[in-house]
C-alpha cells in the first residue's frame, strides 16, 4: 500500500486505499456480550426482514443517496463500481422518495451473522469473500487483516463544565476537542451574553478554531504516539488558549498550543431502558456512502475512514500499517451529581465537536430543554488546519443558518469572520435526557433530518 501512496499528498477519498478493516460488527458483538440480554439472532431478525422485504425510502435519504451515487460514480480512484450499482440502484437509478428498496445480499450477510456470530465476519465465509474481492480488484486488505482485528474497551475522558461532567471518547477520535472547547468557554459568562448573540458566537467560533488546531497537531492512534490529552482538556491549558481570544476581533494567527507531553455517512442512536441503562452509540461509513466498493454478494459498502490518515511523516496521524486513522465519530454522555443526565450525539464529520458544544451551551448556559437545544440555530466553522495535513486557510469560513440575525452577522463580519450561507451540513442531533425529579426520560430528535424520538 505504501508504494501506491508514494508521490501523493493525501490518501484518496475513495477506492481501496481509503478502506480500513471494518470494526462495526466486532463492536456490536462486544457490546452485546457485555450488556445484551436478547439473543443476537433475534436482534438481527428485523434488519433481515427489512433487507428482504424492503422499506420506503424517506425524502432526505433519497436526496443524499442520489447525490452520493453520482459523486462516487465519477471518482476515478474506485477500482470497480458495478457491485455498488447492483446493490444501491433500482432499475438503474437511485431509489426515489417513497420507493421500496430491498437488499437481499445484505439479508444473507446478516443471516450468516445469525448462524456464525462475530467470527463469521472476521474469520468465516464473509472474511473469505472480502479477501477474494480485494484480490480481484488489486486491493491490499486480505483475510489475515480481517482475522487479526479486535476492538478495545477504552475509558472515556471527561471535564467538569459548570457542574456537569461531560464525557467523550479518547483519541483516535476527536472527542477531546469538545472538552477543550468547553474548558475555554467556561471562562466567559455566556448566559449574560445570550443565545445567538455576536459575543457568544464569536467566542464559540474562536474556541473551535483553537481546539481544532490542537487536533491537527497532536492527535493520532494512541498505540503509535503519546498525546497530551490530559493537558489539552485541563483548566490550566484552557487559560493559556483563552489568552489567544480577542472579543473585538477574530485572531488571524491562531495555531496549535504548546501542550508538552506529560506522563500519566454516519448513524447516531441513543436508547434507554426501564432499568436506567442508557447507551450512546455512533457508527459511520464516513464520506458519501463509503469507499464506493461493495464486496461480491455481501450487500454493504466498505467505509473510507482511511482517507483521514495524513501522509505528512511529522504527523502523529501519518499512515502506517496496523494503525487506526483519526476518527470523527464521537457519541457523547453527561453526568450530573453522579447520576446520568444526558445521552446524546450529533452526526456530521468535523461538525460533531462543534455541534456537541453548541447543544451543551444551549442547555447548560442558556437553559434550553433537550429539544430546543437541538432546534436552535447553528454555525459550522471550516477551513482550519486539518488532521490530514492541509494548512489553515486564513481565519476560515463560518457557515451560518438563517436564524442568526442580520445585525449579528454584520457584527461578526466587522470582527473579521468570513461568513457564508449554510450548506445544510449542520449535523444530525439525537438525545435522551433523564429527568431525575420526575423519574422520566425526555427524547429529542433532529428537525433538519429524518430522525425520530420514540417512547414506549
Amino acid at each position: 500500500m505504501m508504494r501506491k501512496l508514494e508521490g501523493q499528498s493525501w490518501v484518496p477519498a475513495f477506492g481501496s486505499l481509503s478502506v480500513t478493516v471494518p470494526g462495526a460488527v466486532d463492536g456490536w458483538y462486544a457490546l452485546h456480550d457485555k450488556f445484551g440480554k436478547i439473543p443476537m439472532p433475534e436482534l438481527l431478525a428485523p434488519a433481515i426482514a427489512y433487507a428482504k422485504e424492503g422499506f420506503p425510502v424517506s425524502q432526505y435519504i433519497a436526496a443524499l443517496w442520489a447525490a452520493n451515487m453520482a459523486s462516487l460514480s465519477a471518482a476515478p480512484e474506485i477500482e470497480e463500481f458495478q457491485n455498488a450499482e447492483h446493490t444501491y440502484l433500482v432499475n438503474g437509478a437511485p431509489p426515489a422518495q417513497g420507493q421500496i428498496f430491498r437488499n437481499p445480499d445484505l439479508a444473507r450477510t446478516y443471516q450468516a451473522l445469525q448462524q456464525g456470530g462475530r467470527d463469521a465476519f472476521y474469520k468465516g465465509a464473509i472474511a473469505k469473500t472480502m479477501d477474494a474481492y480485494f484480490r480481484r480488484i488489486g486491493g491490499d486488505l486480505h483475510y489475515e487483516d480481517f482475522a487479526a482485528h479486535h476492538g478495545e474497551w477504552v475509558d472515556p475522558i471527561s471535564v467538569d463544565y459548570r457542574g456537569y461532567d461531560v464525557y467523550e471518547l479518547p483519541p483516535n477520535g476527536q472527542g477531546a476537542a469538545v472538552l477543550e472547547m468547553l474548558k475555554i468557554l467556561e471562562g466567559y459568562d455566556l448566559k449574560k451574553m445570550g443565545p445567538g448573540s455576536a459575543d457568544a458566537l464569536h467566542l464559540m467560533i474562536e474556541a473551535k478554531r483553537l481546539a481544532y488546531e490542537d487536533l491537527a497537531k497532536y492527535f493520532g492512534d494512541p498505540d503509535f504516539t503519546k498525546m497530551p490529552v490530559k493537558t489539552l482538556i485541563s483548566a490550566e491549558y484552557a487559560k493559556t488558549r483563552r489568552a489567544q481570544i480577542h472579543l473585538d476581533h477574530a485572531n488571524p494567527d491562531i495555531g496549535p498550543g504548546d501542550a508538552k507531553l506529560v506522563k500519566g455517512d454516519t448513524t447516531y442512536l441513543t436508547v434507554a431502558d426501564k432499568d436506567g441503562m442508557m447507551v450512546s452509540l455512533i457508527q459511520s461509513n464516513y464520506a458519501d456512502l463509503g469507499s464506493g466498493l461493495v464486496p461480491d454478494g455481501l450487500g454493504f459498502m466498505f467505509q473510507d475512514r482511511g482517507a483521514l490518515f495524513s501522509l505528512d511523516p511529522r504527523s502523529p496521524n501519518v499512515y502506517a500499517p496496523g494503525k487506526r486513522p483519526f476518527h470523527t465519530i464521537i457519541p457523547g454522555f453527561v453526568m450530573k451529581d453522579g447520576e446520568p443526565w444526558l445521552s446524546f450525539g450529533l452526526m456530521g464529520g468535523d461538525m460533531q465537536p462543534q455541534g456537541h458544544v453548541q447543544v451543551l451551551v444551549n442547555m447548560i448556559d442558556f437553559g434550553m430543554n433537550v429539544q430546543e437545544a437541538g432546534d436552535f440555530m447553528r454555525f459550522r466553522h471550516v477551513g482550519g488546519t486539518e488532521v490530514t495535513g492541509q494548512s489553515a486557510r486564513g481565519v476560515g469560513l463560518v457557515q451560518m443558518e438563517t436564524g442568526i440575525t442580520p445585525s449579528v452577522r454584520a457584527e461578526l463580519t466587522k470582527r473579521g469572520h468570513h461568513l457564508a450561507p449554510g450548506s445544510g451540513g449542520f449535523g444530525g442531533y439525537q438525545a435522551i435526557l433523564w429527568d431525575r425529579k420526575n423519574h422520566a426520560y425526555w427524547g429529542a430528535t433532529e428537525m433538519r433530518k429524518d430522525g425520530v424520538a420514540i417512547g414506549y
